[in-house]
């Protein structure tokens, strides 16, 4: 039962996920002879690489998330529905939103990932990972309340405690989360605070393999590692953690066991692949890899399904080198381009050769003025490779008047070394919680304690 019942009819597509994935197949179909649907549980595109630059509060998340009804405005043969697919039926060639359901000629899904705890998902209360924007809120408020709640601490070893940051998982994220954090402590925060020299603050960042940035040359890991190091960061190589729970991390180098008592601690270890793999799975058939991503076939359909396209982090696509590529934007960005590209050949009774990735390369910001990028014959460090970064993460972001934001605020904390977006928010304000309602932790002036406020 084709969705496109009357003779004529626009072709429909829907999309599901308003990622890089699903936002570029929308844009590269927005003269096509179809009609799309874009589905998705936000009202906005969120540009996942910045957001670690949200949790350390650098920006905001409105300087990098842009609304997908605005970002497609002109676009007249789309229209975005707000809410979330639960199923998905190949046969009607429909899929559900809430009681809704949406027909479908050729159906793309790109609902990206999720964090994956390594079958510990008891950890995620005590070491958050950061894919959402709730996550980079949630992130910044542990993150500055400890520093808050060290001004107020008056002994030394639940000081020591809340000015410990762990980052577990050497990849771009933790790379980029401990080099930021380790700037915060040494240079932002230096004169802010009149109990605490926050630059005693310990940074530490657990890798389990032999080196951070695995997956670029082993030179420029060389160099990050050298980077952080002199920005304050301690790192943990060939160093699996086996517990986190009451704001102590335990890990295991060798045979040594060791446990680190952190009052905030950030997962950047794994991902795994969002529910709707198994969504489809179970409806299709289709096999998905041991993280939840879905097989797909060299054109990025699923077996036995060629009006369905798997594109971006949940898609299991191994025909370059044998391994799946990496669950990162331009991976996604060229997928939805490519499939947009093919349903408009296939209408015309055309098609494409199979999907090939041009890699542009891997990149991680260190610090200001530090960073390195990958190209394959040409590796940069230092500056250089900083100015890149800057330039190719302008480039990616949607809209100009987000560009011209973001570009105003990195020249605005270029200059004067500060983060304007250091607001403490979110669930549960910590000073409540943690400080004001437990007078031991801190002495008033009334009591004229010898201490120090």
């Amino acid at each position: 039962m084709a969705a496109s019942l009357e003779k004529n009819a626009p072709h429909q597509v829907v999309i599901v996920g308003g990622g890089f994935g699903g936002l570029y197949a929308a844009k590269t179909l927005a003269k096509a002879n179809v009609n799309v649907t874009l589905i998705d549980k936000r009202n906005f595109h969120l540009f996942q690489p910045l957001l670690y630059q949200v949790a350390t509060g650098t920006l905001s998340p409105a300087d990098i998330s842009s609304p997908l009804r605005f970002v497609l405005r002109k676009s007249k043969n789309t229209q975005v529905l707000l809410g979330e697919v639960n199923n998905i039926d190949p046969k009607a060639q429909q899929v559900s939103v809430g009681d809704r359901l949406v027909p479908y000629d050729t159906l793309i899904v790109a609902t990206g990932a999720n964090h994956s705890y390594l079958g510990k998902d008891n950890w995620k209360d005590f070491a958050p990972g950061l894919k959402t924007v709730e996550d980079a809120i949630e992130i910044r408020r542990r993150i500055f309340s400890a520093f808050e709640a060290a001004e107020r601490e008056t002994d030394p070893e639940k000081r020591r405690a809340l000015l410990t940051f762990v980052i577990v998982g050497g990849g771009p994220t933790g790379v980029e989360l401990a080099g930021a954090i380790a700037e915060l402590a040494h240079k932002t925060l230096r004169e802010d605070f009149r109990n605490i020299d926050t630059s005693e603050a310990k940074i530490l960042l657990l890798q389990g393999g032999n080196r951070i940035l695995p997956y670029i040359a082993p030179e420029l890991s060389q160099a990050a590692t050298a980077a952080l190091q002199k920005l304050g960061v301690v790192i943990q190589t060939n160093t699996r953690v086996t517990n986190i729970e009451n704001d102590i991390v335990t890990f295991k180098q060798g045979d040594e066991v060791q446990e680190i008592p952190a009052k905030t601690i950030l997962w950047a270890a794994g991902v795994k692949a969002s529910a709707m793999g198994k969504v489809l799975a179970d409806s299709t058939g289709v096999e998905c890899d041991r993280a939840g991503r879905v097989m797909v076939e060299p054109d990025l359909t699923i077996k036995g399904y060629e009006n369905i396209f798997v594109v971006g982090d949940l898609a299991n696509f191994s025909y370059q080198n044998g391994q799946p590529l990496p669950g990162v934007a331009p991976v996604a960005k060229q997928e939805g381009e490519y499939v947009a590209r093919l349903i408009r050949l296939r209408l015309q009774g055309r098609t494409l050769p199979q999907f090939s990735y041009n890699d542009v390369g891997s990149l991680a910001m260190i610090g200001q003025n530090l960073a390195v990028v990958d190209l394959g014959l040409i590796k940069l460090q230092g500056f250089i490779a900083w100015v890149f970064w800057l330039l190719i993460h302008i480039y990616f972001l949607i809209e100009f008047d987000t560009k011209l934001v973001v570009v105003i605020q990195w020249a605005w904390n270029y200059i004067t070394r500060n983060r304007r977006s250091r607001l403490i928010t979110g669930r549960e304000a910590f000073l409540e919680d943690k400080i004001v309602n437990d007078s031991s932790h801190y002495q008033t002036p009334e009591k004229k304690q010898p201490a120090s406020i």
